[in-house]
């Protein structure tokens, strides 16, 4: 069963609330929607009717990013060399984690509240799974690694980074800096 259009002026108004969140996960303000609900100029219920809790709002947020993260992956797959093309993934990746705090916020979530939102971070997970099998088939990697073991590790190293460093281009070098000691560690 299929729900009906969204009128225009709901899905203007649903625009301007991801837009208004963004602009305030970006400056990294917590997200409240009675907040959100004044800053863009419409009533609570209105926010609360698209996006029933700030984890779903944050989720809409996140949508975009993870959807560049799974055409990353996707594109890193028809790779020929899998080392190279799960490094890659591996450093936008972390570049992602340390540009978009959605992202971060989305993906440390002990669960999902939007189906779509689950959708995408397991159809990212498994691609992930599938560029570390293609790099441990080329014995590129050392064979008891998994993704799980992989994702909280990329999560800390841009955890470690914010936390290590003050500005955008200090943390981006702090990450990449730690993905590659992890790297170095991960291959055969």
């Amino acid at each position: 069963m299929t729900s009906a259009p969204m009128r225009k002026d709901a899905a203007r108004n649903r625009q301007r609330i991801v837009d208004m969140a963004r602009r305030l996960v970006d400056d990294g303000t917590p997200l409240q929607l009675n907040d959100v609900a004044r800053l863009v100029g419409v009533g609570v219920a209105t926010v609360y009717r698209h996006f029933p809790a700030p984890e779903a709002l944050m989720e809409a947020v996140a949508a975009p990013g993870l959807e560049v993260l799974i055409a990353r992956a996707e594109r890193a797959l028809a790779e020929e060399d899998a080392w190279k093309a799960l490094s890659g993934f591996l450093d936008v990746t972390v570049e992602a984690l340390l540009t978009d705090a959605s992202l971060t916020a989305v993906r440390a979530a002990p669960e999902r509240v939007v189906a779509r939102t689950e959708e995408l971070t397991a159809a990212l997970d498994s691609l992930a799974g599938r560029l570390l099998d293609r790099a441990r088939a080329a014995d590129a990697v050392r064979g008891v690694v998994t993704w799980d073991d992989l994702l909280p590790l990329v999560c800390g190293i841009a955890f470690a980074a914010k936390v290590h460093a003050d500005d955008r281009e200090a943390r981006l070098a702090s990450g990449r800096r730690y993905l590659e000691v992890m790297l170095k560690g991960l291959r055969s």
